[in-house]
């Protein structure tokens, strides 16, 4: 095993070398493209699973937060994003389940959490998840954080450095929104894009039609109609019952992260889709060059849920960074 406190570089970035497509016909017929780097998931291991056995609530100063945990050995905490619930990680939780003993929380004010009596801020979540992971008896895990919780995530592997022994940062939000008031119409566009599930409120008939799934959902998925409805469905649910989603929007907006991101000491693990349309690409660049220990891994074809829509390859990448 390589020792990581002699690295003097990043790992090179890692990009899948393949044509990129913006048309649905073309990629099905793509004969080059590997069966684990299919999109989506045709014969989903979540949809045989009785999810209420995993379901868990524990109480924390000021909130209550509602989680799900499976699995035994070294401790994985997933964090969903803006809108998002535990269900954002329905793809991996019963594949990192087979070796670990995987955690995914709402957090308060999404999913099944209630609001909190504190203000939500960046720091307050991040907070929240150390409160979390001691009262859950964790006292060192790797931590994964898509968007919104890759921010989160980000903060507390700062504020305490000891927590994380990985990190993987999942299309996470920060680098943009940290100058989301220089650039109003921008942000604005990407947030009406993240929202637009919130407006979809047809639930399953909708979910049937092609057409409006990919009006509902293009902004966030590439390929929004290879998606199975059920899963579409488990991530739209939840966040038409979001109450802190206008606060937390407002909590992200202005909070500069940047010239902290060299302090994080723990190997990083950068994830993306090059067809985000929430967070921009150039966003993992900017991590990547950041972070000191980090690795960059960019999936084409691809928007920004990378692990629901690449879910064997996501398993397949943090299994492997996990292990090193």
């Amino acid at each position: 095993m390589p020792d990581a406190g002699a690295r003097t570089r990043r790992p090179r970035t890692r990009e899948r070398a393949s044509e990129a497509s913006s048309d649905d016909e073309r990629e099905r017929a793509g004969a080059e493209e590997a069966a684990d780097d299919s999109y989506g998931s045709p014969d989903p291991d979540w949809l045989r699973i009785d999810w209420r056995q995993h379901l868990r609530r524990v109480e924390l100063p000021g909130c209550s937060v509602n989680y799900v945990e499976m699995g035994d050995g070294p401790p994985v905490v997933f964090v969903h994003g803006l809108s998002g619930c535990w269900q954002n990680w329905l793809e991996n939780l019963p594949h990192f389940a087979e070796r670990y003993r995987v955690i995914a929380l709402d957090m308060p004010g999404f999913g099944m959490s209630p609001m909190p009596t504190w203000e939500i801020s960046i720091p307050a979540y991040g907070r929240l998840l150390h409160d979390f992971c001691e009262r859950l008896g964790i006292s060192a895990c790797a931590v994964v954080g898509n968007s919104m919780g890759g921010f989160i995530a980000t903060e507390a592997a700062i504020s305490a450095p000891g927590r994380f022994k990985h990190l993987a940062l999942v299309s996470a939000a920060g680098i943009t929104w940290a100058t989301a008031r220089k650039q109003p119409a921008r942000m604005m566009g990407r947030l009406l894009m993240a929202a637009a599930p919130l407006a979809f409120r047809f639930r399953r008939v909708g979910l049937t039609r092609p057409r409006a799934r990919r009006w509902g959902y293009g902004g966030i998925f590439h390929y929004p109609n290879r998606l199975c409805p059920q899963l579409l469905h488990e991530q739209m649910e939840p966040a038409l019952q979001s109450p802190a989603l206008a606060t937390a929007m407002a909590a992200l907006t202005g909070y500069d992260i940047r010239d902290r991101l060299e302090e994080i000491d723990v190997p990083t693990l950068v994830v993306w889709g090059q067809n985000d349309r929430i967070v921009p690409v150039a966003a993992a660049h900017h991590y990547h060059r950041r972070i000191p220990e980090s690795e960059l891994v960019i999936f084409e074809r691809t928007g920004h849920l990378p692990q629901l829509e690449r879910p064997a390859r996501f398993n397949r990448l943090v299994d492997e960074f996990l292990e090193r």
